[in-house]
């Protein structure tokens, strides 16, 4: 009898605790990310660069004075420095050290060198998710702490007028470094910069804690825009980016833990949004994931892809929270993606309260074989992704784009409140376990809740 009383209250407890769960929300998960931010904040204590020999007449070299700043403030225990407004020329990168704010008032403009000595020697970095030895990104901070670029200036990375280029001639370099992580080449042996055309990024992080990019207008990178590489604790706050060459990704947290995106408006070359956690073989070697991202109140304006996830995911990327975005425009205005080489996972992603206006491919786009790659057979587990209160005037090719493979299946997929306007196509289908369409409607018609398999049609690859 005891023992029947004993299994009864286990049953109740276990159905009790079952309910509990089952009233949260997973953006609860969201909330708990942003309150677990470090703010990142400095002392009390202000230096101004102009102290230190700077001029803001958009011709005397800078650099020097911006490492004596910021070696006093981070020596000094740290806080602000102050640039006042005018045009400042870089010569060389900006490098942070711990515990200093580089502070842009407004009318400041840090101006970017386009020549490529300016940024040697090469620093170890990553470049499309491959490590190496490169030329060095135009903001850099390697294994630092508590650092940040705010204020209402401007940085200007120049690169449509030497780096942006280099994108027609890097094939050989390219092709070269990825084969170097594809036979885990050691990085000490991944020596690029000099005498080599893979660009610079612009703002790139490696490997540091607490981290805040606030206020700032970037312009014109060289390459993929905001980067912050292994890092932990990172935030980027009302942040302007109108950056249209190749490779203009927005922000691209890789291989980052506890990140958030806010209040921020981009205007891109390429994909708005991309996150990432390294390529190949070089991702397995590491294994640091992204996880617990928070993306919120931004407007994301992009040639290629609104809020995208991939391609370059070999360390895994899970926990995200995306919620409150308008797209104007966009090739893709969601999207994941990886491919045959990838591995690894995307899982447990939350999307809610998106607008796009026109995008020219698909709204929504899940494709585990991004461009086709199948040298070798090594698929990507897409699993537990929540997508609601979507809308999309019209989409020109497809509206919901979902392609796995028989062998890995897309998993645990729920599109609710979605609506599109006009499409030719309304969804694509092929190879899912549990995937539901609750409130989905598509041309004025609601489509089935339990998609049936529906003939690929091919899309534009960007």
């Amino acid at each position: 009898m005891m023992k029947q009383i004993s299994l009864m209250i286990t049953s109740v407890a276990l159905t009790f605790a079952m309910n509990i769960c089952a009233q949260q929300s997973p953006w609860d998960k969201a909330d708990a990310i942003v309150q677990s931010l470090d703010p990142v904040t400095f002392p009390d204590k202000t230096y101004v660069i102009t102290d230190f020999g700077a001029v803001g007449d958009g011709k005397t070299l800078c650099k020097e004075a911006f490492e004596k700043a910021i070696t006093i403030c981070s020596d000094n225990g740290g806080g602000k420095i102050t640039v006042p407004a005018g045009t400042y020329y870089m010569n060389g990168p900006l490098v942070f050290k711990s515990n200093v704010n580089v502070h842009l008032e407004k009318g400041a403009i840090l101006d970017f060198s386009t020549n490529e000595s300016d940024y040697l020697p090469a620093v170890i970095t990553r470049w499309e998710g491959t490590e190496l030895f490169n030329y060095s990104p135009l903001i850099y901070a390697y294994h630092v702490q508590n650092i940040a670029l705010t204020g209402e200036g401007t940085v200007n990375g120049n690169g449509s007028k030497k780096f942006s280029p280099w994108n027609n001639i890097q094939t050989v370099e390219q092709e070269m470094l990825r084969k170097m992580g594809r036979t885990n080449v050691p990085v000490y042996r991944r020596i690029f910069g000099e005498g080599y055309k893979l660009r610079p990024g612009f703002i790139e992080p490696f490997g540091c804690a607490n981290v805040r990019i606030e206020g700032v207008t970037i312009m014109d990178s060289p390459f993929w825009v905001i980067h912050p590489i292994f890092c932990n604790n990172v935030i980027v706050r009302n942040v302007t980016v109108d950056s249209h060459n190749y490779n203009n990704d927005g922000c691209d947290p890789e291989s980052c833990r506890n990140v958030l995106i806010e209040g921020c408006t981009f205007s891109t070359g390429d994909d708005a949004i991309a996150i990432k956690s390294g390529r190949d073989n070089d991702a397995w070697r590491i294994g640091q994931p992204t996880e617990n991202v928070v993306i919120r109140n931004c407007s994301f304006r992009s040639k290629i892809n609104g809020v995208c996830i991939g391609s370059e995911i070999a360390g895994g990327v899970r926990n995200i929270f995306i919620e409150n975005i308008t797209i104007p425009k966009s090739s893709n205005a969601i999207y994941f993606k990886s491919n045959l080489d990838r591995g690894a996972y995307i899982q447990d992603v939350y999307v809610r309260n998106v607008q796009a206006d026109t995008v020219r491919t698909a709204l929504i786009r899940f494709e585990p074989n991004y461009k086709g790659e199948r040298s070798a057979f090594h698929p990507t587990l897409f699993d537990s992704f929540l997508i609601e209160n979507v809308t999309c005037k019209q989409s020109n090719e497809c509206g919901i784009y979902m392609a796995g493979f028989a062998e890995r299946p897309l998993q645990n997929i729920v599109l609710k409140n979605v609506t599109i306007g006009k499409v030719p196509t309304p969804y694509c289908f092929q190879n899912g376990e549990n995937i539901r369409f609750q409130s989905v409607k598509v041309n004025g018609k609601k489509l089935d809740e339990k998609p049936t398999p529906k003939e690929l049609v091919k899309l534009r690859v960007l």
